[in-house]
């Protein structure tokens, strides 16, 4: 049976578009079954209805919890979703989660999008990058799967800064969720680790600085 991913979203989806291509090109097998926006101006509902995806507006986690359910989703990506998010019990263990740097750093509630990256900036560090992680309770804290770094160069902006950090979840979160879906995920409580799948590199689920 085809694992059916629910989709959480607020703002335009890219990352939504991102995974929407890897199932089509059949890089990662799976379907969407639903995308939730929490706006009702989400630019992502449009990617929703131009792709074929059944897609709604909810905020509050219960209500998401039924659209879920009600579309059989056994795993769900957040993409871009700015509102905490309590997962049913059946879909513990079972909700991921991209963020914008090397979680714990610079993750928590009121870190999010250039956010981000400015407190990178401001703090004079030499490396950020992207973390995929298991969303559990609050914000950014659940355990971390994979994260690729990129260099903070002597004359980055927010703006440059940040494309660089978004090719490298561009990269990362596909293959996480190609890899959970084939092989799960290794391990307990935060020691988790992946397997890793056809066409990785070494660098994919690590480390290697842009």
């Amino acid at each position: 049976m085809t694992p059916r991913i629910g989709i959480l979203l607020s703002g335009s989806g890219s990352t939504y578009a991102n995974i929407a291509t890897h199932i089509a090109e059949g890089t990662i097998a799976a379907e969407i079954a639903v995308v939730v926006a929490s706006r009702a101006d989400a630019g992502g509902l449009q990617r929703a209805a131009s792709l074929g995806h059944p897609h709604t507006v909810a905020q509050q986690s219960d209500a998401i919890n039924a659209i879920l359910a009600d579309h059989q989703c056994q795993w769900v990506l957040l993409c871009g979703f700015m509102r905490r998010f309590d997962a049913a019990a059946n879909l513990q263990g079972k909700v991921l989660n991209v963020h914008p740097s090397l979680l714990p750093s610079f993750g928590g509630k009121g870190f999010y999008g250039d956010r981000v990256h400015q407190a990178v900036l401001d703090h004079g560090c030499r490396v950020s990058g992207c973390s995929v992680h298991l969303v559990e309770g609050d914000y950014d804290t659940g355990p971390i799967l994979a994260q690729r770094c990129v260099a903070v160069r002597p004359n980055d902006t927010v703006a440059s800064l940040r494309q660089r950090v978004q090719a490298a979840e561009r990269h990362l979160y596909p293959l996480v969720v190609r890899s959970i879906l084939s092989h799960g995920i290794h391990g307990e409580g935060r020691q988790r680790w992946l397997s890793a799948v056809a066409g990785c590199d070494p660098a994919d689920f690590g480390f290697a600085a842009d």
